[in-house]
């Protein structure tokens, strides 16, 4: 730790608290100076309630969206892009609620949310209750880099998708025959929601960068058979997606009316960046001074090392407290020091994992690594 912040020390620069960051060539050996994180839902997903065939389909699926990530950054792509791109794999998958198979509304409507959030200067852009767009994801992207806002919902952020030349597609080309399926036993059987299939198909993905930027994305089709326009966790900064380069990227997948109470993913970026608040103070006065009595370097959280047992115990005891309240679900994390894992406290959750100094894997049971 120390010999990590004297070399940051060491630095001529002065970075502003939005976009300090953790760069390749300062970090210690045997760091990861890449790495990503992916989920695609969580809930009760257990051996004897899914098949062989499935089985193999969504491990299948989870190694591309992984490979296609992982290879933006190995070659020195953004977190963004990975983030991104990687999102875009799973939307286009029929095995996960999100964009083609997406699930219902209680009115056999589609509406899709989405947000993504750059932790380099904390820009975000979220969508809520869409439709039209193919990929939206990529309209939450269009939100943050080609508007002045961070959310927008229903017909007016369809109306900018259109503007902005995205891909649009007819209403049904979400609908699958098991969504469909899903929405009519429950109208039918008029049950909740999780008494029809209790999966959060959400997907999401978190990533670091070679040049140490961070980025978290999540994408949803929301819950089946939801009434009255709700909106979840998954477009909410802060609740379902949040990422900064002092701390962490978080995308979460849920029972998102908890997630947003409990603010989980701004939560649990908090806590890793608030670890070291005394020791940042004395580092802080250790900085030379300018000619007109300024310091000349900023000193944050990211530039003490965590341990990977450290990380993994925040983000359970957020879970945790989800828990308490009432709330299933779990988190994907990336931290500015090549840490990536998960929390969850259901049954399983599909997810995956890759960074520079590891081999790529995925998973889907609450038994696996």
């Amino acid at each position: 730790m120390i010999r990590y912040l004297l070399k940051r020390l060491g630095l001529s620069l002065a970075l502003s608290a939005a976009t300090t960051t953790v760069n390749a060539q300062d970090r210690l050996d045997g760091e990861a100076d890449w790495s990503i994180a992916i989920h695609g839902g969580a809930g009760t997903i257990e051996r004897d309630r899914i098949t062989p065939e499935k089985d193999a389909e969504i491990r299948t699926a989870l190694n591309a969206a992984l490979t296609i990530g992982s290879d933006i950054l190995r070659n020195g792509g953004t977190a963004m892009d990975a983030v991104t791109a990687t999102i875009v794999s799973l939307e286009n998958n029929p095995n996960f609620n999100a964009g083609k198979g997406a699930v219902f509304t209680w009115d056999k409507t589609n509406e899709l949310d989405s947000s993504i959030m750059d932790g380099s200067d904390l820009s975000a852009g979220a969508v809520a209750g869409i439709n039209g767009t193919k990929n939206p994801i990529l309209l939450a992207r269009a939100v943050k880099d080609k508007s002045p806002h961070v959310m927008l919902s229903g017909e007016g952020a369809n109306q900018f998708s259109r503007e902005q030349g995205l891909e649009q597609v007819s209403p049904d080309y979400y609908a699958t025959p098991y969504r469909l399926k899903q929405i009519d036993d429950l109208r039918a059987k008029k049950v909740s929601a999780a008494d029809v299939d209790y999966k959060f198909g959400t997907v999401g993905a978190v990533a670091m960068d070679r040049q140490g930027h961070m980025a978290a994305g999540t994408s949803t089709g929301g819950m089946t058979g939801k009434r009255w326009g709700r909106i979840g966790d998954s477009p909410v900064i802060g609740a379902g997606t949040y990422a900064d380069n002092r701390s962490c990227a978080i995308s979460a997948t849920g029972s998102g009316e908890y997630f947003i109470r409990l603010g989980v993913a701004h939560e649990i970026c908090a806590r890793i960046r608030m670890r070291f608040p005394e020791a940042i103070k004395e580092a802080q006065r250790a900085v030379p001074k300018d000619a007109d009595g300024n310091d000349t370097y900023v000193v944050h959280a990211s530039e003490f090392m965590s341990s990977d047992s450290e990380i993994q115990q925040i983000a359970d005891d957020v879970i945790a407290e989800l828990g308490e309240l009432g709330g299933d679900g779990g988190i994907i994390y990336a931290t500015p020091w090549g840490q990536v894992g998960y929390s969850f406290n259901t049954a399983g959750m599909y997810r995956g994992r890759a960074t520079s100094e590891r081999e790529p894997s995925v998973a889907i049971y609450g038994d696996e690594e």
